[in-house]
């Protein structure tokens, strides 16, 4: 469905899970695709949070191809809560889950090809929560907004959009019962959901697209649930 041959994808966090199989994706499609991950990988290894190494990739991608086509902002941030994340564990979260897609961003502004596309991975937590997840939440919400900012900033250059996954097995289990009923689309979801709205975004056919956000979530954001429904009990604390 897609072809990318000769174009130059660059993919955070694209060692394992999402970022994995959006990597596998593009490869499949023709591309050349260069990661940074904490994790071994054939391209970069570094942390996102230090600016010096977002510089150094960012000069490595650019002397070894010259240009950019896409950027696929997908390293997940920390997640720490109210009660046990420290000062510096929530700005770590921001660094990696925003301020890196941010600089990133500025640094490809000069070499983005004709026809560019950024695509952030947000989160369904950019608009709901569990309890004792304030840094992820903080830098995925920052993200989604981040998205229809740049798209507004790069109007007419690059197309920004973002993706927020609900619950994405990377492991591809496959659940059954209440794990899976519980979704309206009845089942879990996998790496590959994600990954194929990426290339999709990242494609011509989405060329009137940007500043938006798409969730993948199966429709759990969606369904409302009152105590009662379905047999669905709210315990008291």
């Amino acid at each position: 469905m897609f072809h990318f041959k000769d174009k130059i994808a660059v993919v955070t966090g694209g060692a394992q899970g999402i970022g994995q199989c959006i990597c596998e994706k593009f490869r499949e499609a023709g591309a050349t695709v260069c990661v940074i991950d904490l994790l071994e990988n054939d391209c970069f290894v570094g942390d996102l949070a230090d600016k010096a190494v977002l510089e150094a990739f960012a000069g490595r991608v650019i002397a070894d191809h010259g240009h950019v086509d896409y950027l696929i902002n997908n390293a997940p941030p920390k997640m720490c809560g109210i009660e046990s994340g420290s000062y510096e564990d929530f700005e770590y979260a921001l660094r990696v889950g925003v301020t890196a897609p941010f600089y990133l961003a500025k640094l490809f502004v000069p070499y983005f090809a004709e026809g560019a596309s950024i695509v952030n991975i947000s989160s369904s937590r950019d608009r709901m929560s569990q309890p004792q997840t304030e840094s992820y939440t903080a830098a995925k919400g920052g993200i989604s907004a981040l998205t229809h900012a740049l798209a507004v900033s790069l109007a007419g250059k690059v197309r920004v959009n973002s993706i927020s996954p609900g619950w994405i097995d990377t492991a591809y289990t496959v659940y059954r019962g209440p794990d899976a009923s519980q979704q309206p689309a009845g089942r879990v979801g996998i790496p590959p959901d994600i990954a194929n709205t990426v290339l999709y975004l990242c494609s011509d056919l989405a060329g009137f697209i940007t500043g938006e956000n798409i969730c993948i979530d199966g429709g759990m954001t969606r369904q409302m649930i009152y105590h009662g429904d379905w047999g669905w009990k709210l315990e008291e604390k």
